[in-house]
C-alpha cells in the first residue's frame, strides 16, 4: 500500500506542477504587453497562501513530504506571478491594492497561522488545525470556477471555459483524492474530492455545449475570463 500511495503521490506531483504552470500563457502576454490589463491578482495571491499552508502541513505531518515538495514548488511559481503583477500593474492604485492583499493574506495571516499553531498548539491538534485551514481555503478555491460554469450555461458556449483547465481540475482533484484515500487523510480528501466533482461537472458541460455557438450574451463577457482567470485552483489546489 505504501508503494502504491507513493506512486500515486508522484503522479499527483507531476499533474500539480502542470496546473501551477498552466497560467504561463497569461503571463507571457502580460510581459509582452508590459501590463496586467484587466487580469486579477487575487487568484494568485490566494494560491500562494494555499500552497504555503499545504507546505507547512506537509512538513508538520509525518510522511506527507510529497505534499510539501509540490506545494513548495507552487510557492516559488506563485511568487513569480505575483511579482509580475506588481511590476506590470497598469496603475499605482492596482499596485498598492495588490501589495496590501499580499501583506494581509500572504504575510500577516500566514505568519499568524504559523505562530499560533507553533506556540499554542501541539501534536495532532496542530496538524488538525493546519489541515483544516488548508482544506477550507482549498474548497473555496475549487469553487471559484462556478462563475465560469454559469457563463457556459448562460451563453450555451464553452468559449469562456478552457478545456485544459477543466481537464486538469478533474485530473488533479481525482488523483489527490485517491492519494488521500490511500493514506487516509481527510483534510486532503475532502477538498480534492470536491475539485474532482467540480471538474467532472465542467467536463460534462463541455461535452454538452462544445458545439454551441456563443450567444449574444457572450459578447458582454469580460476578456479576462476568456484568458483563463478561472484558476486552480486549480490549481491549485494541488494539495
Amino acid at each position: 500500500m505504501e508503494d502504491l500511495s507513493f506512486f500515486v503521490g508522484v503522479i499527483g506531483n507531476v499533474i500539480s506542477v502542470l496546473v501551477f504552470l498552466s497560467p504561463l500563457g497569461t503571463f507571457i502576454r502580460i510581459i509582452k504587453h508590459k501590463s496586467t490589463e484587466d487580469f486579477q491578482s487575487l487568484p494568485y495571491i490566494c494560491t500562494f497562501l494555499n500552497s504555503s499552508l499545504w507546505t507547512y502541513y506537509g512538513i508538520t505531518k509525518p510522511g506527507e513530504y510529497l505534499v510539501a515538495t509540490v506545494n513548495g514548488f507552487g510557492i516559488l511559481v506563485e511568487a513569480v506571478y505575483i511579482s509580475l503583477f506588481l511590476i506590470y500593474a497598469p496603475s499605482r492604485r492596482i499596485r498598492i491594492t495588490t501589495s496590501v492583499l499580499v501583506g494581509i493574506l500572504d504575510v500577516s495571516f500566514l505568519a499568524a497561522a504559523i505562530l499560533v499553531t507553533q506556540l499554542v498548539l501541539e501534536g495532532e491538534v496542530r496538524i488538525y488545525a493546519i489541515g483544516l485551514m488548508g482544506a477550507v481555503l482549498n474548497i473555496m478555491m475549487y469553487a471559484s470556477p462556478l462563475s465560469a460554469m454559469k457563463t457556459v450555461v448562460t451563453t450555451k458556449s464553452v468559449e469562456y471555459m478552457p478545456f485544459l483547465l477543466s481537464f486538469f481540475l478533474f485530473l488533479n482533484g481525482g488523483i489527490w483524492a485517491f492519494y488521500a484515500l490511500l493514506v487516509r487523510d481527510y483534510f486532503l480528501g475532502v477538498p480534492n474530492g470536491t475539485g474532482f466533482l467540480l471538474g467532472t461537472a465542467q467536463l460534462l458541460l463541455y461535452a454538452i455545449y462544445r458545439k454551441g455557438k456563443p450567444s449574444k450574451i457572450a459578447t458582454s463577457v469580460p476578456d479576462n475570463l476568456e484568458e483563463g482567470t478561472q484558476h486552480q485552483p486549480l490549481i491549485s489546489s494541488s494539495s
